[in-house]
């Protein structure tokens, strides 16, 4: 069981009540200080602990409770009773203070959904006592009540608590669900953890159970990102596929999912096979016709001349975060605050089909402390860039060409790191950064990782688990007239 503790303040609320505690808890209310000798500053005596159990048991027993609340459904089949006390819930909630305000007697009806009235307890517990232990599938409900009831300190914490376990594992899948309610609720914080989660590890969502549940609005919000991280946009199509045969959408909405698949980044033998097996596209071919034949076209002909009729910069002929050795290379970087290292690796030239057969070797640096680019010298005698070590310094990486090729011209390299993390028992995608030769182009590339802590957040059996994306993005020539 998942447990997320957040703290009230509940000594003033003990002495209203007007409860016995006993001379250690009283001490520690008055907040009594032993005063040594000298004169100086002494220990505080705290029983939080004891005074927390007393509240519980307040609550459990229902000594002195002056108010009884009925949680009903909308169906009335299940029904709850809690005894309670008016002033613990006033002082927590301004909405039961109200409410409390005009009641006529001593029971208050509230109607809840059937989530919420199954938490209630829970959501009643924590008025008390400061601190309740939730489930995944409990968070939303009881996120549910801290909103209505404007329990502020509860509502954060569950925020907090969601956007902390987007990565954990459930049977069902919880994420999308979670980034559709924090829609719903405004939440801007969760709905924005949710969508980032899934964007970076969009392949073990893909392969969720939850994945065909999701709304069109979230396929579309995703559909529509250049930094997704996946395998290939093949993996990316299939799992469209069976979303449709799913949810069997509205023609129009099919349509749009379909066009915002980038065709051109698939090798010319899989979109053969598209076209001749995928129920899905033959029923709406007509609809992206014109996106297969401008992909056929891109791998047909040279990016240069191509580029001189069409815009190679739309969503089409852009790459996105392909974890396919041919756009790039993992690197696993053990005690990565000890020494400068150094790796090699090949990606494909472009995307095109006219550049499958061209690779281009890279050379990456990596180094937990160099100097700022203006202090160290540039370019070396091969033109690669060096980093240079300093105490102080800050981690980065530079990722140069190991010889320059005229094949290069009209090919802008977009480089990307992807940094993993341990989540929950699992390895996920924990920081994007996007640069074209230095991560110092960033300025925060790993500022808060702290490699030099053996048990940082970012380290997986103390190495620096990296992987390098190489994105060939093509520049638009003058348009040609004739």
């Amino acid at each position: 069981m998942v447990k997320q503790v957040v703290r009230i303040h509940v000594g003033m609320l003990f002495l209203a009540l007007g409860l016995h505690l006993g001379a250690a808890a009283a001490a520690m209310l008055k907040g009594d200080k032993a005063q040594d000798g000298s004169g100086g500053g002494g220990d505080t005596i705290s029983h939080s602990l004891t005074l927390v159990q007393r509240l519980e048991a307040l609550l459990a027993q229902g000594n002195g409770s002056d108010v009884s609340l009925r949680v009903e459904t909308p169906s009335a089949d299940e029904v709850k009773v809690i005894q309670s006390h008016s002033l613990v819930l006033s002082l927590q909630s301004p909405v039961f203070e109200e409410i409390l305000v005009s009641r006529n007697g001593s029971t208050l009806v509230l109607k809840e959904s059937s989530d919420c009235a199954a938490v209630f307890d829970k959501f009643i517990r924590y008025l008390y006592c400061g601190e309740l232990s939730l489930r995944l599938d409990q968070a939303i409900p009881l996120h549910k009540l801290a909103t209505k009831y404007q329990v502020t300190g509860l509502q954060q914490g569950i925020t907090q608590y969601m956007s902390q376990n987007v990565a954990r594992e459930s049977s069902s899948g919880h994420v999308a669900g979670w980034y559709e309610y924090a829609l719903q609720a405004g939440d801007v914080t969760l709905r924005d953890s949710c969508l980032q989660f899934m964007a970076w590890n969009l392949s073990s969502v893909l392969r969720s159970g939850e994945w065909v549940t999701i709304s069109s609005q979230l396929l579309m919000s995703l559909l529509q990102r250049s930094d997704l991280v996946l395998q290939s946009e093949m993996e990316l199509f299939a799992a469209l596929e069976a979303w449709i045969i799913q949810n069997e959408p509205d023609g129009l909405t099919a349509e749009n999912a379909l066009r915002a698949v980038r065709y051109a980044m698939m090798p010319p033998r899989e979109l053969f096979r598209l076209q001749t097996q995928s129920s899905v596209l033959a029923r709406y071919q007509e609809s992206v016709r014109d996106l297969l034949y401008m992909s056929y076209q891109f791998h047909s002909a040279s990016p240069l001349a191509m580029a001189k009729y069409f815009d190679v910069n739309c969503s089409l002929f852009m790459p996105r975060n392909y974890l396919s050795s041919v756009w790039g290379s993992a690197w696993i970087i053990s005690n990565p605050s000890r020494d400068d290292r150094s790796t090699s690796f090949q990606t494909q030239l472009g995307p095109s089909g006219h550049d499958s057969s061209k690779r281009v070797t890279w050379n990456a640096m990596f180094s937990p402390r160099w100097l700022p680019l203006s202090m160290r010298p540039m370019y070396t005698e091969t033109g690669a860039m060096q980093p240079t070590r300093v105490d102080g310094g800050s981690p980065r990486i530079i990722i140069t060409p190991a010889t320059s090729s005229a094949d290069f011209a009209g090919v802008n390299f977009q480089k990307t790191v992807l940094v993993m993390a341990q989540q929950h028992g699992k390895v996920v995608v924990k920081h994007v950064y996007n640069f074209h030769q230095s991560t110092e182009e960033n300025g925060d590339f790993l500022a808060e990782a702290d490699l030099y802590r053996r048990t940082s957040e970012y380290l997986i059996d103390s190495s620096l688990f990296l992987h390098i994306v190489v994105k060939p993005l093509y520049q638009s020539l003058l348009t040609s007239k004739n």
